[in-house]
């Protein structure tokens, strides 16, 4: 609750004060070599030839000036003590007017006024809209405050962001400083706003606590009660009122000034006195840092005794703080190293609003898109069901994942992890959990509380099946981290896993696809639209062999499929998966028109009735439907496709695949299997398109392979030793199960190659309906168990696809009774243990 407390008003100021920020940071940098930048383009006025003429004292630059202004007072002058630099100096404001008068650069041997600087007008404008946005009232007005609150929310900003992006591991300084340039998008957006927040949180603390100094009196005051022990001082304008009576002359002060500093300074600022005051000279030391290294001198004007001094060397550090807060703030305190560093932080100002409005845009965009789900598939929380459906979010995605997820089960309970009591697990057969990963491995806000409370120990779980999508993203390193850790959990409670977790990177379509496949595989409505449907491509049925006639089992085709586009992009690996849309049998939709009553030979959108209807859900028969074909066809919805293992590997030059017959419902063949094997002519184009199936892709290290798997899985495991073929990996050892040695061995000759070249190392086959004794795969694992473990001591990733019945439950336990849980879970961690299983 508190990191959420935070957040919402870190966002809140950051919409707010970030424009204002923004300005300020830019017109900070613009101001940074304001003196350097104006000396450069002011040739002839900021500097001037040196003369072999002698300079003129003060009193007669002050004289010469005064004359050329009508005698206008001067209330202070600047003199340099580099012979190359003009000196400056300030009139008193024109009779009748109040605040400061006009300034102008001198001709230090003649005395003739020089004007301003170029662009000092220019600074002049930026230094309001720094300070107070340059508003109406000034310093006293409206702006003084936006720019306070500003000041205030700066420093809100640095201790909260660090707060909210403190890492799992905070001593690893990659963590906090390293920006990875592969991430993009929203990712990069975040990285960007944290990291070099990170960089530059400690200029800008100091930029907005010495800012503060300017906006607010009590602020000022408390600082200087706290660094020297004093109050603040009282500051006099004695430049809002001229003096009475003439210029006083400086000769005996200045002549005093020598004599005490040797004549030692880079430029001195006097301040011309009213009355009978002291001359208060203000000497910038040699090759000082900043312009506040100052030694100040307050000297009797007519005899010219010094009557004070305050060295800069002598001061205390708190006093030299509070005497060089300007300094400190635009860095010069720290030398020009200082400058640069604030320079390219306040530049870097912007960056923090622009990518801050980027992840309000995009939070604003999901949580629509959440909404709008909301309101198009309202999922009950309560509710009799055997099948419960539980998330953990950040940003909403989760929550619709789980209502997409409930939908398919008839709208099952969907309950948020932070209300879930481990209680009622206890009474649920089957949970699925849609798990988002937020930060750097972390839980989301809301479910921080059940992981430290609840997780830390496991729960009776023995009689729970379940299952978990994890959501996360592969450019964090620790991707879908607390997926895994409630994966680990209900685990280590005696929970079985009905599939492998799958892990979806942000809005991956594929990952979306397979989970939806998966729950269809347990039970869920198999006659949902896609969730996230891509376009199918255009393939041809190139060949069709059946394999396996006169088996007992069904029968079992080789399906080879070649692009029709032949300009778009087919490529795929060992392990990905094949989408087919599938079609109705011409017979089927036939007899529905019949029975409708409609003409399939109506054309609407170019197409036929009965073309529209091959490919989708067919109304049930009594189910009311709109007569008129053109409402019809607007009111199907799309069969739902069909996944297939892929056999081959693109260098293959064909998506290969391995189709059994299944019954269908009305005593035919099933919509996906019938289409393939029997339907579709050779020759005819098929709609497919190819998924990525990033968890059962090859190990991302080298090393021996077992590959595992029963029927029709044998696709996947193919794919697998073609690839390791090309490569020429190993050794590489196949266990698979299948009923006839004589009628099922599938793709014999091929094995029987590969074992020959030595890419097959070991093939260990069992057939259940050969002898007496029913014998399957998992038996043949259980046997190989010692061998088993000797292969995985060397390195083996262990690779099992094929039925989600009988065989995958029955080898995890076999593998794990060779094994021990506790490394077959450390191979699950470490990619070595992958399914892929259906």
């Amino acid at each position: 609750m508190t990191r959420q407390i935070l957040f919402q008003v870190h966002w809140f100021l950051g919409i707010t004060a970030g424009l204002v920020l923004a300005l300020m940071g830019v017109t900070g940098a613009m101001m940074s070599f304001e003196h350097e930048i104006m000396a450069a383009i002011s040739p002839g006025v900021v500097t001037v030839a040196p003369s072999a003429a002698p300079r003129l004292s003060p009193d007669e630059l002050i004289a010469r000036a005064s004359a050329q202004r009508g005698g206008l007072k001067v209330s202070s002058l600047l003199m340099e003590g580099e012979p190359g630099y003009a000196p400056s100096l300030s009139f008193e404001p024109e009779p009748g007017k109040k605040g400061r008068g006009k300034s102008s650069y001198v001709d230090p041997y003649t005395g003739k006024l020089l004007g301003e600087a170029r662009g000092q007008a220019v600074f002049r404008f930026v230094r309001t809209l720094h300070r107070w946005l340059a508003l109406p009232g000034g310093g006293n007005g409206i702006g003084r405050q936006i720019t306070g609150f500003s000041a205030i929310a700066l420093i809100y900003f640095a201790l909260s962001g660090l707060y909210l992006r403190w890492p799992r591991k905070p001593l690893d300084w990659r963590a906090w400083l390293v920006l990875d340039f592969r991430m993009s998008g929203r990712n990069f957006y975040r990285a960007l706003h944290a990291v070099i927040g990170g960089w530059v949180l400690i200029v800008y603390l100091l930029s907005a606590l010495t800012g503060l100094w300017w906006s607010y009196d009590w602020y000022r005051q408390g600082v200087l009660y706290a660094l020297t022990g004093e109050g603040a001082r009282e500051e006099k304008h004695d430049d809002d009122k001229p003096a009475e009576g003439g210029q006083p002359a400086l000769a005996p002060a200045w002549r005093s000034f020598l004599k005490v500093s040797e004549g030692r300074f880079e430029n001195v600022r006097i301040t011309v006195p009213q009355g009978d005051q002291p001359v208060k000279l203000r000497a910038l030391q040699p090759g000082a840092r900043h312009e506040r290294m100052t030694d100040e001198y307050s000297i009797d004007s007519a005899t010219g005794e010094v009557v004070k001094t305050d060295l800069y060397a002598q001061r205390s550090l708190g006093k030299t703080i509070t005497t060089s807060m300007y300094e400190i703030h635009r860095g010069a305190f720290f030398g020009m190293a200082g400058r640069i560093v604030l320079l390219v932080t306040s530049l870097t100002m912007p960056l923090f609003t622009i990518t801050g409005f980027l992840l309000y845009f995009a939070r604003r965009r999901k949580k629509k898109a959440l909404r709008e789900l909301d309101a198009g598939l309202p999922v009950q929380q309560g509710g009799s069901s055997d099948t419960i459906i539980v998330h953990a979010s950040q940003t909403g995605g989760a929550i619709r994942m789980a209502r997409l997820t409930a939908a398919a089960f008839g709208n099952a309970p969907v309950v948020a992890l932070s209300q879930l009591d481990p209680a009622q697990l206890t009474g649920t057969r089957r949970a699925l959990f849609v798990i988002s990963t937020y930060g750097e491995g972390e839980p989301p806000d809301t479910a921080r509380g059940f992981a430290q409370r609840t997780m830390t120990a496991p729960a009776p779980l023995a009689h729970l099946d379940y299952a978990v999508l994890a959501l996360g993203d592969r450019e964090y390193p620790d991707f879908c981290a607390f997926g895994h850790a409630v994966d680990h959990w209900l685990h280590a409670g005696g929970g079985q896993r009905m599939f492998d977790m799958v892990e979806m990177d942000g809005d991956d379509g594929d990952a979306q696809r397979q989970w939806q496949q998966q729950i269809v595989a347990i039970g869920a409505r198999g006659d949902l639209p896609d969730w996230e449907p891509p376009a199918y491509g255009r393939w041809r049925l190139a060949e069709r062999r059946h394999l396996n006639p006169g088996s007992q089992g069904g029968a079992a085709f080789h399906i080879a499929l070649e692009p029709l586009d032949e300009d778009a992009e087919h490529d795929w690996q060992a392990g990905d998966i094949a989408e087919v849309a599938p079609r109705h049998d011409p017979a089927r939709v036939t007899a529905w028109l019949a029975a409708a009553g409609l003409a399939g030979g109506t054309e609407v959108d170019g197409m036929t009735l009965a073309e529209h209807l091959s490919n989708a859900i067919l109304p049930e028969p009594g189910a009311r439907f709109p007569a008129d074909p053109e409402t019809l066809v607007r009111a199907l919805r799309p069969l739902p496709h069909r996944e297939y293992s892929i056999a081959s590997i693109p260098a293959n030059g064909r998506v290969h695949l391995l189709v059994r017959q299944v019954p269908g419902e009305n005593g035919g063949l099933g919509l996906g299997s019938g289409w393939l094997t029997s339907l579709a002519p050779i020759g005819s184009e098929i709609a497919m398109r190819l998924r990525a199936n990033a968890n059962f892709r090859p190990p991302e290290t080298p090393g021996p392979m077992i590959l595992i798997g029963n029927g029709t899985g044998l696709a996947g495991l193919l794919a697998h030793l073609r690839q390791r073929a090309i490569t020429e990996e190993g050794p590489n050892w196949l266990l698979f199960g299948e009923r006839s040695e004589a009628l099922d061995a599938f793709h014999d000759e091929e094995l029987q190659t590969l074992r020959a070249a030595g890419v097959l190392n070991r093939l260990d086959r069992t057939w259940s309906r050969d002898g007496d004794e029913r014998r399957y795969v998992q038996a043949a694992v259980a046997e190989a168990g010692a061998d088993i473990e000797r292969w995985v001591d060397d390195g083996a990733a262990i690779f099992v696809c094929g039925s989600i019945e009988g065989m995958a439950p029955a080898v995890d336990a076999a593998l794990r009774s060779a094994l021990g849980d506790d490394r077959v879970e450390a191979m699950v961690e470490e990619g070595r243990y992958r399914r892929d299983i259906y």
